[in-house]
Parts: C-alpha cells; sequence; structure tokens
C-alpha cells in the first residue's frame, strides 16, 4: 500500500504531511515563493511513489445555487458543466453538490456550484506535481469537510453554523440537511484568546445577517452556531458569545472531537487544521475540484493497483489450491504406507498359514499348470443346447421322422480315429458335432418319393441356418445301387422304416 500524503494550502503557503493509521507527520512547509516551489520539487521527487490529496483553504471561492431539470448520467453531466461554466468563466478547479429534488410534480434538483477561482493561487504547484507524475486523489476545500465533521460528532440540526480557526483565518460555514450550502473566509488579526472570543461572536453574527438578507433564513429564525475550539479557550469564548434570541452558541472540545474522529495527535491549541486533514484521510468528501487530466496518474495508479490485488488474489488462490493438493499428496501417501504395511502384515499371516498346510506330492510349479491348465479347460467347455435346439426347430410338425439318438461332442476331444471314420474330412479344433441316428417311417399311402422329400426338407431347414454345415452320412434310400425310384413301386418292402444318419457341425466362435 503506497504512503499516504496530504497536503495543505493557504495564501501563504503549503504544508505537507505524512499520514499513517491516524498519525499526522508534519514533513516540510513550503512558502509562496520561488525558493520554497524549488524545495516542494524536491519533496516531490523524493516521495514520487506516495498518493497526494491537496486540501486548500482560501478566500477565492465561489458558491451558486441552482436548480437543474430531473436529468440523468451524460445529459446531467452536460448541463452541469454548462452550468459552472456560464457563472464561474474561465475557472478550472470546479464542482457541484447535489442538495436534493425538490418534491413537486417535475423533481427538479438543487445543486450547488462551487469552484476555485484564483488560477494564479494553485497553478504553481499543480504543474509540480504534474512534472513530478505523482498520484494526485483529488483537490478539496476546507468547506467540503465542515458538512462531514458534524455529523461525525453527532450535530443533527436541520440549519447551522460551523466556526473554525485555521491557519491566519477564521472559516464561518453553513450548513442545512446535512449539505454545505455557502461558506465564506475572514482574516484573523488578533491571535490573543479574547481576541478569538470576540471574532467568533462578531462574525457569527454577520453571517447571520448575510444568511438573512439571501433569504436563505427567515428574520426571526433560530440558528445555532457551533464553535471548534481548544479547552484552554472556553472560558473565554463563553464569556464573549452569549445567545441572543435568534443566535445561540455552542461550544465543540478540540479534543473530544479529535477522539471520536480517532485522530492520534489531537491539535494542541485552536487550530483545526490537522484535523480537518484527519478527516479528508480517512472520509474524503465525493465532491473535489480537480479535473481527469489533473488526476489522470491516480486513475493509473488506481488500474495498476486492481491489476495488483486481482493477481495477489489470483496467487493466493494458486497458493491455496497447492496446499490442498500437498495435503491430499500427503494423505495419500499415507494411506498407501499404510496398505504396504497392512499386505507385509497379510503376507506373514499367509507364510504362517501355509507353513501349517501337509506337505503336496507335487511341486508348486506342475500344480500351478494343472490348475492353468483347468481354468483353460473350463473356459472353453461348451453344452450341446444350442445343437439340440435347431434340431427340434428342423423336425417340428413332422411325424414321420423319429431321432433315435444324438452323438455329440467337440472336435477338440475326439479322436482322429471316429473324425476319420465317420466324417468327410477333419473338422477345426473346437467345432461342436452332432451325429444324428434317425427313422423315417412312411404312412401306409406314402412313396418312396414322399419320403425321400420329407429327409430334403429336413436337410434344407438345417442348412438355412449360416452357422452350421450339414452333411448326409447315410440317406434314407441307396441312391448309389443302381436302381431306380419310380412312382409305381409300392412293395412291401417299401413301407418298412428308412434308417438316416446326418452330421451337423458348429464351428467354434459362430
Amino acid at each position: 500500500m503506497p504512503a499516504r500524503r496530504l497536503i495543505y494550502l493557504c495564501a501563504h503557503r503549503l504544508t505537507a504531511f505524512h499520514w499513517r493509521a491516524g498519525v499526522l507527520t508534519n514533513e516540510g512547509v513550503f512558502e509562496a515563493t520561488e525558493a520554497g516551489r524549488l524545495q516542494f520539487t524536491r519533496y516531490l521527487a523524493e516521495h514520487s511513489k506516495s498518493i497526494f490529496t491537496l486540501l486548500a483553504n482560501v478566500s477565492e471561492e465561489g458558491f451558486h445555487m441552482e436548480t437543474i431539470p430531473f436529468l440523468r448520467g451524460e445529459d446531467r453531466r452536460s448541463i452541469i458543466t454548462r452550468k459552472l461554466g456560464q457563472q464561474f468563466f474561465n475557472a478550472s478547479l470546479t464542482t457541484s453538490i447535489s442538495l436534493g429534488h425538490e418534491k413537486s410534480r417535475r423533481r427538479d434538483e438543487r445543486i450547488m456550484l462551487a469552484a476555485l477561482t484564483n488560477k494564479e493561487a494553485f497553478a504553481p504547484w499543480l504543474a509540480a506535481l504534474a512534472g513530478a507524475e505523482v498520484a494526485l486523489a483529488g483537490v478539496y476545500s476546507l468547506p467540503l469537510l465542515g458538512p462531514l465533521l458534524l455529523r461525525k460528532i453527532g450535530v443533527l440540526d436541520e440549519r447551522c453554523l460551523l466556526l473554525t480557526i485555521q491557519d491566519q483565518s477564521i472559516r464561518q460555514t453553513y450548513v442545512e440537511k446535512g449539505e454545505l450550502h455557502f461558506s465564506r473566509l475572514t482574516p484573523l488579526q488578533n491571535y490573543s484568546i479574547d481576541g478569538i472570543a470576540q471574532i467568533f461572536s462578531s462574525e457569527a453574527r454577520k453571517l447571520q445577517q448575510y444568511l438573512v438578507s439571501q433569504r436563505l433564513l427567515g428574520r426571526q429564525q433560530p440558528i445555532s452556531a457551533y464553535l471548534l475550539v481548544h479547552a484552554n479557550a472556553r472560558n473565554a469564548i463563553e464569556r464573549h458569545c452569549v445567545n441572543s434570541e435568534t443566535l445561540s452558541f455552542a461550544i465543540l472540545d478540540m479534543e473530544d472531537c479529535a477522539r471520536i474522529c480517532h485522530l492520534k495527535t489531537p491539535p494542541p491549541d485552536t487550530r483545526c487544521e490537522t484535523l480537518i486533514l484527519h478527516l479528508l484521510a480517512t472520509a474524503p468528501p465525493g465532491a473535489q475540484f480537480a479535473s481527469d487530466q489533473q488526476r489522470h496518474n491516480y486513475h493509473l495508479w488506481l488500474i495498476r493497483s486492481v491489476l495488483q490485488n486481482t493477481g495477489a488474489v489470483v496467487l493466493l488462490g494458486c497458493l491455496l489450491w497447492s496446499v490442498k493438493q500437498f495435503h491430499d499428496a500427503y494423505q495419500l501417501k499415507r494411506e498407501v504406507a499404510m496398505i504396504q504395511q497392512e499386505t507385509t502384515l497379510a503376507r506373514q499371516r499367509y507364510d504362517d498359514i501355509v507353513k501349517t498346510f501337509p506337505a503336496i506330492p507335487t511341486s508348486t510349479e506342475n500344480l500351478r499348470r494343472v490348475i492353468d491348465r483347468y481354468v483353460e479347460l473350463e473356459k472353453g467347455s461348451t453344452s450341446p443346447e444350442y445343437l439340440w435346439r435347431e434340431i427340434s426347430h428342423a423336425l417340428q410338425g413332422d411325424a414321420s421322422v423319429e431321432v433315435e439318438g444324438i452323438d455329440w461332442r467337440v472336435a477338440a476331444l475326439a479322436s482322429r480315429e471316429a473324425a476319420t471314420a465317420e466324417a468327410l474330412h477333419t473338422p477345426p479344433v473346437g467345432s461342436e458335432i452332432a451325429i444324428v441316428h434317425g427313422t423315417l417311417r412312411p404312412g401306409p399311402d406314402s412313396h418312396p418319393r414322399q419320403v425321400l422329400s420329407v429327409f430334403k426338407q429336413l436337410v434344407e431347414t438345417l442348412k438355412r441356418n449360416p452357422k452350421l454345415q450339414v452333411e448326409v452320412l447315410q440317406q434314407p434310400f441307396d441312391l448309389d445301387s443302381g436302381k431306380s425310384l419310380k412312382g409305381g413301386d409300392a412293395a412291401v418292402d417299401d413301407l418298412r422304416p428308412r434308417s438316416f444318419k446326418l452330421q451337423i457341425q458348429k464351428t467354434a466362435g459362430s
């Protein structure tokens, strides 16, 4: 966080303060001369990284009440800028304060236009600040801090006067409903306690009469004047400031105000510059006089600050994430170590149990090979359910075909001699083979061609399944004996049951 430095400018000199945690330290007084400005330039070069705020207490200032239509955004800013240019021609340090909206149907807004009209008094100091390229947070006027001081100490009067002493002047401020309406500065000629008390009394009455003449107060309207003084001046103030029907005086103790505002270095006398500067450092008002160009370096600092803070937040998030990852890794490492320890204990218990087993008649390696072979055979075991189901489907609806037996085996388990005797070729290893032994029983009116047609229908039904390979091992009739089948052949011998044999093969994996 950069250091905060406050600059107090009056008609004769400029004073620089360093503010930190409620403590104000005077770092130098620079006279309004060429030598003083050179010293101020060197001072800025030494503290170029600080944030500067300028508080002015000059008599060349203007206040003007204005009413504008109910507007928002850019339209409102444009009309206020035009009003400021019309009222304070050629003034570069201007501002406006909203005094609220009227309760009429139009809801017009009342604003106070303010300006520091003596450009020559500010130009050398602002030029030095710009030349040093330091961050200028804003240019404020002492009257802007008056309402804030009253709110801090709990003064809630609808209308009141605030009189304060600073450097070589007395400031009189009129506050209405918590907002600044008017202020003026009067030079202080007599610095004695009695002289200050007399000027408090006279200036308060003069300001009341001025406000009545401007119709800001009624003629018989009572008002309170709050006097900010040190405890050692209380008796003199009470003697000279006598209440009247329309004007009453209330004393604000300087030390009590400093304590309420948390200023750790209270003023030693009735001068209140340090108290006002502390308020400016802790709660600056929203209105200030510097232009955007004069505050350019401060805006750049704000952008850098936002980026740095964002980067810091991201870095902190990354660090927290890294810590979490480290913690998770540490936890996993502990869990792995515990699991390894449990594994070691389990292995020891297993070894102890194994030692109690009786000795086996073969080696562990042979036993492992036998178990592996058994697992392979178990995985490769096949059921004849599929072939039986297909054969059953093919036989449905035909009562003349009777199955006498089915020999089912797997090619890997069949002997090569049996495969050579019963199959035309050796089937692939793992194929399922079913040898179907059956009989065709023709009816009384059947002839051989009808019986043979039933047999062919059975074979064609089985062959429609692409997963099956069907071979006829024995025909129901001997077609190779040279005899011919004739439709008129109906000998008794042709009506006897006809045996047949089929080989149905299902290749492994199909």
